[in-house]
């Protein structure tokens, strides 16, 4: 199991000093929907390896949440209400 502190860790690495050969392609991350909520999250990152840098194919995904209640539906939402 991974620990916060590891995980803040994560989140520090700069995007732009790692190689991407050694980034986990998200397009090989397969989800167990059986399994209860916690748990797939726990797969994920188990897989995953860093939630915050991955890639998708060539691309480096670098992610940032933040500490909210929305969740990204409603962020979209918000979106398509402002265009």
């Amino acid at each position: 199991m991974i620990t916060l502190k590891q995980l803040e860790e994560m989140k520090k690495i700069d995007p732009l000093t790692i190689n991407p050969e050694d980034l986990v392609d998200i397009k090989d991350v397969e989800i167990n929907m059986e399994l209860p909520k916690e748990e797939r999250i726990a797969d994920f990152i188990r897989q995953i390896k860093n939630p915050y840098l991955f890639k998708c194919g060539d691309i480096v995904i670098a992610c940032e949440f933040s500490k909210t209640e929305l969740t990204l539906t409603d962020r979209i939402k918000q979106y398509i209400r402002m265009v």
